[in-house]
């Protein structure tokens, strides 16, 4: 199912980070996110909620510019 929140989002394993890019068109990274919480995301069936719960306020991030 689509997310209506998030347009895609990757990966980094060597530097542990999560790059989402929201519907919005911002881009945010979060920092030292383990590959298993990345892997987890990409399963689960809504990644809005997934999001929410298990990433939005427990990791560092940076908003990325351009």
């Amino acid at each position: 199912m689509p997310s209506t929140v998030i347009r895609e989002f990757s990966f980094d394993p060597l530097s542990k980070t999560l790059q989402i890019k929201f519907v919005s068109g911002l881009i945010y990274e979060y920092l030292d996110v383990p590959e298993d919480v990345y892997l987890a995301m990409k399963n689960f069936r809504e990644k809005g909620i997934f999001f929410n719960t298990h990433i939005k306020g427990k990791y560092e991030f940076k908003k990325k510019i351009g």
